[in-house]
């Protein structure tokens, strides 16, 4: 691979205006047989676009800023701190089709805790990204890890794909389940059985 092609690869595109997007939104219309300028259709781009800004927010959230204001009072505390079934919506990447499921978030504090709907945020952060579920489980982890310094981490996640039960091979009612363990959760077989219990998963 060349020096050129590398280069094309790393560098970010420049981000078109509104209008563009707009005018992208009528040419795959027009690409599937549609007249963009009929009356049911002539405001769709604008909806478009406004549903899509809607959906890719995360991009403009910072997950560890999220995370940022801490507590340490709090009478000794150590035990799991545990948000389950934090429903999300995503959209993966490979063919932006909606991706929707429930986070299960815990970890062991070191000397800081934070406020638990910060964790929602920062899975709807990620989330409201294209992604793969595998990335979005990290992601939340190292985000949770990065913020709080705890002594663990444990991220489950199981949901549903819309690109594989609306096409494709249109399969319905199958989930796909992904997990990341940090710390003491890792090294410790009976903390990871816990948290499968508490969130109510087979160990």
């Amino acid at each position: 691979m060349s020096a050129e092609t590398v280069a094309l690869k790393t560098v970010a595109p420049t981000r078109p205006d509104r209008e563009e997007a707009e005018d992208a939104v009528r040419t795959l219309l027009a690409y599937f047989g549609e007249n963009p300028a009929r009356e049911g259709l002539i405001d769709t781009p604008r909806r478009f676009i406004d549903a899509y800004e809607e959906f890719l927010s995360g991009y403009a959230d910072d997950p560890i800023e999220i995370l940022s204001r801490t507590f340490e009072e709090v009478e000794g505390y150590n035990d799991i701190v545990l948000m389950k079934n934090i429903r999300f919506e995503s959209h993966c990447e490979h063919h932006i089709q909606p991706l929707i499921g429930v986070a299960h978030v815990a970890y062991l504090p070191g000397n800081r805790v934070v406020g638990i709907s910060k964790l929602a945020r920062v899975v709807d952060a990620y989330a409201r990204r294209l992604q793969s579920q595998e990335t979005l489980t990290n992601q939340i982890a190292r985000a949770v890890e990065e913020a709080l310094q705890p002594r663990g981490v444990a991220v489950l996640i199981d949901a549903e794909h819309q690109c594989m039960t609306t096409r494709g091979v249109h399969k319905t009612g199958v989930s796909c389940v992904t997990q990341t363990l940090t710390g003491e959760f890792r090294q410790d077989p009976a903390l990871e059985a816990r948290f499968f219990r508490l969130i109510g998963q087979p160990a």
